[in-house]
């Protein structure tokens, strides 16, 4: 079979000729690839990068077809079409450190609690691979850090959302990350949220117990699912609401599922405000607000999640310890709002 690649690029870590770039694939398919799947046809079409790599830079939005975004390892080749495939860069294995504020709560030589801002990344990852909270943790902490849970994550026992805010801990030592990690994985621990949900749950305190997975077409998403899900429940109680149009919820985590409460919520009904990946389009119940509200939360540019307490045994000594931490700025203004305009 002739090559189908057009104006290929070098599979070196490079794009036109720059070094440290990306490498970018430029392939048409002809009729015989019609129908084939898409990563297997780019692997084959490619010749120098994995299957399996293919399909993660596909999962992490890397491909497009005739200039449309493609998330679909599986998705059937379409014969004439133009694909395009991005292979960011190489990185360093090992976060850099990178002095950044922290709003630390408590600190030991085990242990770090803090108050993580909205919009701050955990860990490095493909298209956040620096300014992250480990990049800060590694300069506030130096050699403590070290080989304490991996070199990706160092100290890193659980995480929030990039634009989730609130309280997390992380592991100083590797007694306190062994047992940190297991009181998360068996739930040893307390864990409360509050968040801003469109409408008002019926009834007003309950409990959403529902399996949680990748959603079946879109892997970017979670969702309840039938099948291959993860028991998830999370218990709420409605602290306040605003006419019919939305409400404060205080949620606690029975489990701790990727976007379990964001997921949760908008399967009862009630997405939350901001979100942008599970309110899919303005809600029935902003009817319920007046226009002035209604306009600031619907362009409200993040999910109205904020983790307000983390309680948990210390590691080593054993002392019960429990933190809070204060609803930020952003979200503080929004209830203000509701309650200036009458709601």
């Amino acid at each position: 079979m002739s090559p189908r690649t057009e104006n290929p690029l070098p599979p070196t870590g490079t794009a036109n000729g720059t070094p440290g770039a990306a490498t970018i694939f430029e392939i048409t398919a002809s009729a015989a690839d019609a129908g084939n799947r898409l990563d297997r046809f780019l692997a084959g079409a490619i010749g120098t990068v994995s299957r399996s790599r293919v399909k993660a830079l596909i999962e992490a939005g890397q491909t497009s077809r005739d200039g449309t975004p493609v998330t679909d390892p599986s998705e059937s080749v379409r014969a004439g079409a133009a694909y395009r495939l991005v292979q960011p860069a190489a990185v360093d294995a090992a976060p850099q450190a990178q002095s950044m504020p922290l709003s630390i709560l408590f600190e030991d030589r085990h242990l770090i609690v803090l108050d993580k801002p909205a919009g701050l990344v955990v860990h490095p990852a493909p298209g956040n691979q620096d300014g992250t909270l480990v990049n800060a943790l590694l300069a506030h902490a130096g050699d403590e850090l070290t080989g304490i849970g991996g070199e990706k994550r160092p100290g890193i026992v659980h995480r929030l959302d990039k634009d989730t805010s609130g309280v997390m801990v992380v592991a100083k030592s590797e007694p306190a990350h062994v047992a940190l990690s297991a009181a998360f994985a068996e739930r040893d621990l307390e864990r409360s949220y509050l968040a801003l949900a469109w409408g008002v749950p019926s009834p007003a305190a309950g409990e959403v117990d529902a399996p949680v997975g990748r959603h079946p077409t879109d892997r970017k998403r979670m969702a309840v699912v039938a099948r291959n899900g993860k028991h998830a429940l999370t218990r709420y109680a409605t602290e306040r609401a605003w006419g019919t149009g939305c409400a404060l919820l205080r949620c606690r985590l029975a489990t701790g599922r990727t976007h379990q409460i964001r997921v949760h919520m908008a399967h009862l009904g009630h997405p939350l405000v901001g979100d942008p990946v599970y309110l899919r389009r303005i809600p029935a119940a902003a009817r319920g607000l007046s226009v002035a509200s209604r306009d600031v939360l619907l362009a409200f540019p993040r999910q109205a999640l904020h983790a307000e307490t983390l309680g948990f045994r210390h590691p080593v000594t054993g002392e019960t310890l429990r933190f809070s931490a204060p609803l930020p700025p952003d979200m503080k203004e929004l209830l203000a709002l509701l309650e200036r305009n009458g709601e």
